[in-house]
C-alpha cells in the first residue's frame, strides 16, 4: 500500500524530490520501493530523464486504476467507521402507531434529526407481527405496549401513557371529568385487530372480568382514525393511550380512567444479537428524551443493546 501511495505521488509529482518533500519522506526510499514495484509488475511505470521522471503508457494506465481504486478503498473506510458510530446505514422501526406531537413521534424526528445519514424505515403493526419480523432480523426495533417478557429478546419501557376512554360525544357519560370501569358496563367496545387492538381487547375482559353482563367486543380490520370516526358515529366505544386524543377526531370525547392503577407503559424490544450501533443511539436518546421531561413518560432500567 505505501508503494502505492508513493507511486501516485511521483506521478502527480513528476519528480522523485519532490513527490518525497510532499510526502515527508527520503528520496532514496521512493526511488527504491518504484523500483522495487516496477520489477514485482515487470512494467516500467516511469521514464526517468534528468529534470525528472514521466509516465510511461503502462504506467498512465496503472496510475488511473491504482488512483480509482485507493478511492474506492479510502470510501469504503470512512463508510464502515461512519456504519461503526451509527452514522450512516439503515434503521428498522416497527411501530403500533405514529401520532403526530406523541413521545414515539417525536423521537423519531429528533433521532432523525441527529442522525441524518441513517434511513428509517417505519412498519406498522400488532406486536405480534413486529416481534416475528424481529426474531427474522427485518426489524432493528419495535415499540410495543405493555412490558413483554421475551425470553429471546431484549426490552426496554420507554414512556408511559394514562389510558383513556374515547366515547361518541352524545354518549351519557359525555359530560363528566372522569369516568370507571364500572361506568362502561353494558356498552360495546369497539378494537382492532392491528396496532394495539389485541391488547386493548385483553385489556377490557381482564377489567371487566367479573362484571355482568360480560363486555361486548366487536372486532374490526380499520385503521386507527377509522375507529375513531367510528365511535363518533355510535357504533360503540374505545380504549387508547393518551396519546391519540392528540389527534383530531370530531364527534368524540377522551375521558381518563378514575380507578386505573398506573399509565400504560410503552416499551421498546430488539434481538440480543443486533450490535447495531445505530439501534444503540436511538435507545440512548429515548433515555435522554425521557430523563429530560421531554414527554409525560419515564423511562425505567433495562438491557442495552447487544450487551
Amino acid at each position: 500500500m505505501v508503494s502505492l501511495i508513493q507511486t501516485l505521488a511521483v506521478a502527480e509529482h513528476l519528480n522523485f524530490r519532490h513527490a518525497a518533500n510532499a510526502l515527508g519522506v527520503a528520496q532514496s526510499s521512493i526511488s527504491a520501493r518504484v523500483k522495487a514495484l516496477e520489477e514485482d509488475l515487470g512494467i516500467l511505470l516511469f521514464e526517468r530523464h534528468a529534470r525528472g521522471v514521466r509516465l510511461t503508457e503502462a504506467g498512465r494506465l496503472f496510475v488511473e486504476r491504482i488512483a480509482a481504486g485507493i478511492d474506492q478503498l479510502d470510501h469504503a473506510v470512512k463508510t464502515a467507521g461512519m456504519a461503526a458510530a451509527g452514522e450512516c446505514g439503515r434503521l428498522r422501526i416497527g411501530i403500533h402507531a405514529l401520532i403526530p406531537r406523541s413521545f414515539l413521534a417525536e423521537l423519531i424526528a429528533h433521532y432523525r434529526e441527529n442522525h441524518p445519514g441513517i434511513e428509517v424505515e417505519i412498519t406498522e403493526g400488532a406486536a405480534r407481527d413486529a416481534v416475528m419480523q424481529l426474531r427474522a432480523d427485518r426489524l432493528d426495533v419495535a415499540f410495543v405496549a405493555g412490558t413483554p417478557e421475551l425470553p429471546d429478546c431484549h426490552s426496554r419501557p420507554i414512556w408511559t401513557e394514562p389510558l383513556v376512554a374515547v366515547l361518541p360525544n352524545r354518549h351519557r357519560l359525555a359530560g363528566q371529568s372522569a369516568i370507571t370501569w364500572a361506568d362502561l358496563v353494558g356498552d360495546t367496545f369497539l378494537v382492532r385487530h392491528g396496532g394495539t387492538g389485541p391488547q386493548v381487547h385483553d385489556h377490557i375482559v381482564l377489567r371487566l372480568a367479573a362484571r355482568w353482563p360480560a363486555p361486548s367486543i366487536l372486532r374490526f380490520d380499520v385503521g386507527r382514525g377509522t375507529l375513531l370516526s367510528m365511535v363518533g358515529q355510535g357504533f360503540g366505544i374505545t380504549i387508547v393511550g393518551a396519546a391519540t386524543s392528540l389527534l383530531q377526531t370530531s364527534g368524540v370525547v377522551f375521558l381518563p380512567f378514575a380507578d386505573e392503577p398506573e399509565p400504560v407503559p410503552f416499551s421498546a424490544i430488539w434481538s440480543p444479537f443486533n450490535r447495531s450501533a445505530s439501534l444503540r443511539n436511538l435507545l440512548t436518546l429515548a433515555n435522554n428524551m425521557s430523563r429530560c421531561g421531554d414527554s409525560p413518560g419515564q423511562l425505567r432500567g433495562g438491557d442495552h443493546p447487544a450487551e
